[in-house]
């Protein structure tokens, strides 16, 4: 059989054009680190590492999400937490201010210490996160949520809203809470509060009311206790059934027992000195506003001849404190969700890491080259290109020239 130069020639340059063709593969494959090139090269594993790469993708933007739900979880528990120090401070101070050895001005400097202790308190409720954004504002984060109105009183102008954040697959996580679930809300559990008629003219002063039977069918009403005489009292349901609840003879000391509470008064009260007994969500649940009651109760002057100013001075104190109470517990309750969400975020990104540990070992095993198989698969082209050349040039000086 003949071969035409033209023909060795073409048949040459096709081989040596395979073989470099080969080894430009490998050196591309060695340069990109894959063995993937383009998804012609393996498509069932090009889409494989796709979809992996997707979901590599989503979890960088789940674990940011994470980041940024942490700070913003973070910064509300340090806010909260310096709530409850003043709330505590406030405690102390309500404490202090029953004591019978103050005088008026005694007792003036406690409320200015109580109300600087109500501006600050006012200062952290209206926190924000360095960027504007109130962190008790609810939807309205991009202004104050508590604004004090020209009559004293404290307005809240944001509204309920939670602000979610995607922080996984199927989470979504509220990652800041509204300040009237903070401040101007009580926990379903609270109890009874006792407050006096601020028109009583007796001395009778109220102790704890304590529940001592949850099943008895008017509990968790709100009531009204008032002395006929000074000798004689009766109770009503507010509002008023059309027979009193209770009736009975006063006797200092003794408990006063009725829909499922009791509680006892000490001093004389008058006739017609009124006290009601009511659940904590309809006592008044605004922190600010207790807050605003006993600074003026503290700050109105005693005449020490008239027994009944200490008594509603001291009515007035155990109001606040029970309430102050309250309000220091829904803190606590709300510090104690943020905890949980703190954790359960700690959680996916122990979880996220795992994750992404694992659709990379599968990215990996999908698309990266082996570097052993690749260099040797190197080696074996080169040499195979240089043999083609060398025979090449072998074969196209052959002439019958040479042999004449």
């Amino acid at each position: 059989m003949r071969i035409s130069t033209a023909a060795f020639y073409e048949q040459s340059q096709k081989s040596m054009g395979l073989q470099q063709t080969n080894l430009l593969r490998v050196q591309q494959q060695m340069g990109a680190m894959t063995k993937i090139l383009s998804p012609s090269d393996d498509p069932i594993s090009a889409t494989r590492a796709l979809g992996v790469s997707q979901s590599l993708a989503l979890n960088t933007q789940y674990a940011a999400s994470r980041s940024m739900a942490i700070q913003s979880l973070s910064l509300e528990e340090s806010a909260l937490q310096s709530v409850t120090t003043v709330l505590q401070d406030i405690k102390v101070l309500v404490i202090q201010a029953g004591n019978g050895s103050l005088t008026d001005a005694d007792r003036a400097s406690i409320a200015s210490a109580i109300e600087s202790s109500m501006n600050q308190l006012q200062g952290l409720a209206n926190t924000d996160d360095g960027n504007g954004q109130y962190l008790f504002a609810g939807f309205k984060s991009s202004n104050p949520p508590f604004v004090r109105q020209p009559d004293g009183l404290m307005m809240y102008a944001g509204d309920q809203g939670q602000r979610l954040m995607q922080v996984d697959v199927s989470r979504q996580m509220a990652t800041t809470d509204d300040g009237r679930s903070i401040f101007q809300t009580v926990q379903s559990g609270a109890g009874y509060i006792t407050r006096a008629d601020t028109a009583n003219q007796g001395t009778g002063i109220f102790s704890t009311t304590a529940v001592i039977d949850p099943t008895n069918s008017n509990f968790d009403k709100d009531f009204s206790l008032r002395f006929t005489s000074a000798n004689t009292y009766e109770v009503n349901t507010v509002p008023a059934g059309t027979t009193p609840l209770a009736t009975g003879n006063y006797s200092e000391g003794s408990p006063i027992a009725f829909g499922g509470v009791q509680l006892s008064i000490s001093g004389t009260p008058a006739n017609g000195d009124a006290f009601r007994v009511e659940t904590a969500k309809n006592a008044g649940t605004d922190v600010f506003a207790a807050l605003g009651d006993v600074i003026k109760a503290i700050r109105t002057p005693i005449d020490a001849a008239a027994g009944k100013d200490r008594a509603q001075l001291l009515n007035a104190l155990s109001t606040a404190n029970r309430k102050m109470t309250n309000a220091h517990d829904n803190v606590l309750t709300v510090r104690a969700s943020i905890g949980s969400r703190l954790q359960e975020l700690d959680t996916l990104n122990t979880t996220g890491s795992n994750r992404v540990l694992l659709d990379k070992s599968h990215l990996s095993e999908l698309q990266d080259l082996d570097y052993a198989s690749a260099i040797a698969e190197f080696y074996q082209r080169q040499t195979a290109l240089e043999a083609t050349q060398k025979v090449f040039v072998k074969i196209q000086g052959l002439s019958l020239f040479n042999y004449l």
